[in-house]
Order: C-alpha cells, then sequence, then structure tokens
C-alpha cells in the first residue's frame, strides 16, 4: 500500500484490513453518501489516480465495484460518471427501497442481540453530534450508514447486497431532487425506530421506517440540482492528508 492511502487507512482504523481499492472504493461511496459529489460528475481515472496516489488499474477496480452496485456508470471507450437517475428511474429506486426496508426491519426484530441494537444506538448518537456540531456531511453519511446497518443486522446478505446499492441511489437522487433547504435522514426517527425494535415490536417498527421513507419522498421534486463535479474539491481532504 502506498504511503497516501496507507495514512488514509491508518485514520480510519483499518490498516491491514484494506486494499488499496478498497480504500478508494469507500473514499468515493463515502462521498457520494455525504452528498458532496454530484450526479453525473465524470470520474476522470488520471484524476482520481492522482487524487489517491494509485495507478488507473486501482482505480478502475474500484469504479467498476460502484458500477456493480448501479451508483456509477461505465460507458465504454468514454469513461465512468456518477449516476444520474431519471426521473422514472428515481421513483423505482424508492419503490424498490420501500420493500428492502421493511424485510430488513423485520429481520432485524427477529435477528438482532440487544448488544447489536445497542451500538445500533450509538451509530445514530453519532449521526446527532455531527449535525448538532454542524458537519452535515458526515451526519448524512451516518443516517446513511444506519440503514446499511440494519441490513447487516439483518443476517441476509443478499439484502444487504441490495441495500448497499439503494442507499447510495437514494444519497445521489436526494442530491438531484431534494426540494426546499437542505434537510437531512432524521435521527429523531431513528432513535424511534430503535426504540420499537427494542421492544420486539414489528408493527410498530415497519410502520415508522415507512413513515421515516415518506418524510424522505415527500422532500423531492425532481427538479433541483447540488453537490459539486470538480473531484479535487470533493476529496480535498485527501490532498489534506498528503
Amino acid at each position: 500500500m502506498n504511503e497516501m492511502l496507507e495514512k488514509i487507512a491508518v485514520s480510519k482504523g483499518q490498516k491491514g484490513k484494506s486494499t488499496q481499492d478498497d480504500i478508494v472504493y469507500a473514499h468515493i461511496f463515502d462521498a457520494i453518501l455525504e452528498q458532496r459529489i454530484a450526479p453525473g460528475t465524470k470520474l476522470n481515472e488520471e484524476s482520481l489516480g492522482e487524487i489517491f496516489g494509485v495507478s488507473r488499474t486501482i482505480i478502475r477496480r474500484a469504479l467498476s465495484r460502484l458500477g456493480y452496485e448501479q451508483v456509477v456508470v461505465l460507458r465504454p471507450n468514454r469513461g465512468a460518471v456518477v449516476a444520474s437517475p431519471s426521473i422514472e428511474e428515481a421513483r423505482q429506486i424508492v419503490f424498490s427501497r420501500r420493500i428492502i426496508e421493511k424485510a430488513v426491519t423485520e429481520l432485524v426484530i427477529e435477528n438482532a442481540e440487544d448488544a447489536q441494537i445497542d451500538k445500533l444506538k450509538k451509530l445514530v448518537l453519532d449521526e446527532q453530534n455531527c449535525f448538532d456540531r454542524g458537519d452535515r456531511g458526515a451526519g448524512i453519511r451516518l443516517s446513511g450508514e444506519f440503514h446499511l446497518r440494519m441490513a447487516e443486522l439483518a443476517n441476509n446478505a443478499p439484502l444487504l447486497s441490495f441495500q448497499r446499492s439503494l442507499v447510495s441511489q437514494c444519497s445521489l437522487i436526494i442530491a438531484q431532487y431534494e426540494s426546499g433547504a437542505k434537510s437531512h435522514c432524521s435521527y429523531d426517527e431513528h432513535f424511534e425506530l430503535i426504540d420499537a425494535i427494542r421492544q420486539r415490536d414489528k408493527a410498530k417498527a415497519v410502520s415508522l421506517m415507512m413513515h421515516h421513507l415518506d418524510h424522505i419522498e415527500k422532500k423531492l421534486n425532481f427538479d433541483e440540482d447540488t453537490s459539486s463535479n470538480d473531484l479535487k474539491s470533493v476529496f480535498s481532504n485527501i490532498f489534506a492528508k498528503k
């Protein structure tokens, strides 16, 4: 692992656990979850290689994984771009998310142990702290990670794979189509959901999850665009580590 990525891995507590393309993949995935990178952004292999200090082969591996999760579009002979869902695609993604979240919530109640639920609550406390101190990007990422952690606790590998794709695609949809003032996935609703899970109240937990997704969907007007398509700006924190 080169010196740049080794520093990043150490800062994330990943040294010895991640390959170079794992780390590049994780940073691009996080940038999408944090809505720091705009839908439709061209992911230039040379620029990303320079940013992360790795070969284009490593970049291609990371982009291929993101392509598999449908958050990046791999265009033959034209390079990769961050997915930019159409209105119809956005509606289909949101619909699919509802189905997956219902199944995940039910399985979490059946499978999650109390200690795991405690860790889930700690993640939401971290999410709340991020928003309280004004770190909106990290708060948004942790909001997405809450749903990914739920999928992990469901103990169903295919559902987790689907959820990773849907959560990141939904982040792109929110970045592209959210109306009004920028908001976030409510940690208050996450806390309520955790309480229902701890009580093993499946009907209440599913109802809260659907209500939670209602709030997200109602903020979409399929009309606005945000974020940045400047890769060096998006990954400025990487340059700061050099």
